[in-house]
């Protein structure tokens, strides 16, 4: 599912415009994007929490020439499911 298709079904769910949703859906995006980015975590009753991992600096191998490479720190954006939720997923 896209998120255009993502939206058509929301709007028809709740029987809102699809600008609306369009809207809403652009504005729950940024707002997790700017939690995660200073450093909060955004937790969602029965849904999950997105969260920032960090990774430390490391060496690598370029796989093509064999060279060791030097791959920097990073920040990676993380979600886990909530039990509820991983529970849906494995009902039958």
């Amino acid at each position: 599912m896209n998120k255009q298709e993502f939206i058509k079904v929301l709007a028809d769910k709740t029987g809102l415009k699809q600008a609306d949703v369009t809207k809403l859906v652009n504005a729950y995006g940024d707002t997790v994007m700017e939690a995660l980015k200073n450093g909060d975590d955004v937790r969602l009753l029965g849904f999950g929490r997105f969260c920032v991992s960090e990774r430390n600096a490391r060496t690598g191998r370029n796989p093509h020439t064999g060279e060791t490479i030097n791959i920097p720190a990073s920040r990676l954006p993380r979600f886990t499911p909530s039990n509820s939720f991983k529970d849906l997923l494995n009902t039958k």
